[in-house]
């Protein structure tokens, strides 16, 4: 392989591996340090204030509170991807659990089949949503702030007088209340690493072929041992509890799929693209409002997914399901794991990112029995503190020349 001497190359060894990480980070390429960084520097935290928080039955509710929340941040990440917002997602949440438990408790309708009619909902009301803004171009701002009002109303309507329901069906409940086995557990963890493997190996080969530089030995080796440490302890870990909980294996599968869909697919090309420069992206061809109304309807699809997992969990759904803090906190999930909010730039790993960070405060703040004041002003702050890092490494990407 001959090396393009217009772009800048990476020195061999340790001390060039210092070099090439000082450059980035100078320029703004941060990737997912800071999340990663901040992670860690909030479990020392907590841990250092209750020694129960890094307990395995504590990270077992950890990750079964981050799944319903994390799936609505998937399609919050499409939609940021964009440019764009969806401010109706909790709503959207709430409202295709209140459909699928009023078909399934008071309609007599089989499980599969309420679960099905939830998800079409959400399918819905994200094509009522994206067509109105594409075809009426009304900020999706402005849409999805009417409809966060008016599929609040049509939750209540749908729940009725009595304004809770609660479920029963196994179908449902097991969703999110059903643990693998021990050897289930590991035997999911081995085909991860393998899929990651294979994935990886792929990717490496077609570098080379294209005649592009791959990353030295070393650092393939390091990455991969990241990945092996941080799958199998975690499958070793929720093993010492109750296991690998579904619901969390339902949150991965939509990351995988849907970062799958972005890396790999036109669609998610074409995504980027609109988000990065819309009307360049007219200009090549690309139907950006096609593009746009897909977002919207996945986002929604995502949500009735994330809405669904939730009511699993709580058993019921009732007059809050979707509201409080859920918007919220999958926005927030989106934009702390790294997803910019001025579009064309993110991955939907930042949904598992960002869901754990904000996760692990509100679970970290629950066990110090901290007021939900100071919950809610410090998980302001964090978002804060990530919107900042976004626009300040937006800023040297763009003196650098890579914005």
């Amino acid at each position: 392989m001959v090396d393009d001497p217009r772009l800048l190359q990476e020195q061999p060894g340790l001390a060039g591996f210092f070099t090439g990480l000082r450059r980035r980070v100078s320029q703004g390429e941060l990737g997912v340090l800071p999340v990663v960084v901040g992670l860690l520097v909030i479990c020392v935290i907590f841990q250092i204030a209750n020694n129960n928080f890094l307990s395995a039955r504590n990270l077992t509710n950890l990750v079964l509170q981050i799944a319903a929340t994390g799936t609505i941040a998937v399609g919050v990440v499409l939609v940021l991807l964009l440019g764009e917002i969806d401010l109706s997602v909790g709503e959207v949440s709430g409202l295709c659990a209140a459909v699928m438990a009023v078909l399934n408790v008071n309609a007599g309708w089989p499980g599969p089949l309420a679960i099905a009619a939830g998800v079409l909902t959400g399918v819905g009301v994200g094509a009522v949503q994206g067509l109105w803004v594409t075809r009426f171009r009304v900020p999706s701002f402005v849409v999805t702030l009417a409809g966060l009002l008016a599929w609040q109303g049509l939750r209540l309507k749908v729940l009725g007088g009595t304004g809770t329901v609660n479920l029963t069906d196994a179908t449902i409940t097991d969703l999110a209340n059903r643990f693998l086995p021990n050897w289930a557990g590991w035997l999911v963890g081995l085909l991860c690493v393998a899929a990651y493997l294979g994935n990886l190996a792929i990717s490496r080969r077609r570098r080379m072929a294209a005649g592009l530089r791959t990353p030295s030995w070393g650092a393939f080796g390091g990455q991969i041992a990241i990945v092996v440490i941080a799958v199998l302890g975690a499958v070793a870990i929720l093993n010492a509890d109750r296991g690998v909980p579904l619901a969390v294996l339902f949150f991965l599968g939509f990351i995988v799929v849907f970062d799958l869909i972005l890396r790999l697919t036109r669609f998610g090309r074409h995504t980027f693209a609109v988000g990065g420069n819309a009307e360049a992206a007219r200009r090549a061809g690309i139907s950006v409002d096609g593009i746009r109304l897909s977002v919207f309807i996945l986002a929604s699809a995502l949500a009735a997914c994330g809405g669904i997992l939730a009511a699993s969990r709580l058993l019921a759904v009732n007059q809050s399901s979707g509201g409080g803090d859920v918007l919220l906190n999958a926005i927030a999930a989106a934009v702390i794991g790294g997803t910019s909010l001025f579009g064309g730039r993110g991955s939907v790993w930042a949904a598992l990112l960002g869901a754990l960070v904000i996760g692990a405060i509100s679970n970290g703040m629950d066990l110090l029995a901290l007021a939900s004041s100071v919950k809610f002003m410090i998980t302001g702050g964090v978002l804060l503190l990530a919107v900042t890092i976004d626009a300040v490494s937006r800023r040297g990407r763009e003196a650098a020349g890579r914005a």
